[in-house]
């Protein structure tokens, strides 16, 4: 039993500094990716949001625009779709305006409408051109109102651009992460390299050296992708108790849960990688070589 422990102990001693480096590194990269899952997301949100209002002419009937309306549910260019009658649309008149047209006309003077929002994919420029001519060819369609062309290049140019800058930082921070553990690795590996080279004099194969120094750091990896994916779900989960809203509704559960997953999927193979990559480095390399080794 106190051999067992004592094993235990040397192992989270030669180890520690591991666990904790990359639990950070983890850590940054984790939030980089929930903010990019929370941004994309948004950015979703914002083009589904763009709104088509259509028209229908007079003579058109409630009943024919609401099976009109029903129609559209079927399109792929549809979502939400909302029928308004002519009273609906006379109640809506009157709350916004505060004028009562029935009254002034004696008769109602308003048409049905027809509402709906648009998918992500049918959110450009061309696309709406499109979906706003295939509307036009509809009979009883007298016009239909569409979102401003500027607003929307300039919020798919914003949007691209966000993605563009996003993109980046996580390739940089993949990139650092890399090279930040390689070096954490390294160094566990470095102090032991006259014991690698004393298996060596005794027999032992470049498997059977490399094989539990490798499992070992990416035991740690995976440990530190556990710490980091705990972190943050201990910062989604109380960050509703320090003011701030409730981070679940950018970053759903089930989301967070692939990034946990990845976390620590992604720590224990890049100290898996890098322990293979340092310990080949310091196989067979004579004692002189070894000394000079840094």
């Amino acid at each position: 039993m106190k051999k067992g422990k004592e094993v235990k102990i040397s192992y989270w001693a030669a180890h520690a500094t591991t666990i904790v480096t990359v639990s950070l590194v983890l850590l940054i990269i984790g939030m980089i990716a929930l903010i990019g899952i929370s941004a994309r997301r948004e950015t979703t949100r914002i083009r589904e949001s763009l709104e088509i209002s259509v028209v229908m002419a007079d003579s058109v009937s409630d009943s024919s625009a609401a099976a009109i309306a029903g129609n559209l549910k079927a399109l792929p260019y549809c979502r939400n779709v909302e029928f308004i009658s002519k009273a609906k649309a006379m109640e809506m008149w009157k709350m916004d305006t505060g004028e009562d047209l029935e009254a002034l006309f004696g008769v109602n003077p308003l048409s049905p409408e027809i509402s709906f929002t648009l998918p992500e994919s049918y959110s450009a420029r061309d696309s709406i051109t499109k979906v706003c001519k295939a509307l036009n060819a509809i009979p009883g369609v007298e016009s239909v109102a569409t979102p401003e062309s500027a607003v929307v290049d300039a919020m798919n140019s914003n949007i691209a651009r966000l993605s563009i800058i996003l993109g980046a930082v996580a390739v940089a921070m993949l990139l650092i992460s890399f090279v930040l553990i390689n070096n954490t690795v390294h160094l566990t590996i470095y102090a032991r390299r006259f014991i690698i080279h004393t298996m060596q004099l005794v027999g032992a194969t470049n498997g059977f050296i490399r094989r539990p120094i490798v499992l070992r750091n990416m035991y740690a990896g995976l440990l530190a992708g556990l710490v980091a994916a705990a972190i943050l779900a201990v910062v989604l989960a109380s960050a509703p108790e320090f003011g701030f809203s409730d981070l679940s509704t950018y970053i759903p559960w089930e989301y967070f849960g692939i990034v946990a997953v990845g976390l620590v999927i992604a720590g224990g193979a890049i100290c898996a990688a890098a322990a293979l990559i340092a310990t080949s480095r310091y196989l067979n390399r004579d004692y002189h070589q070894l000394v000079l080794a840094r």
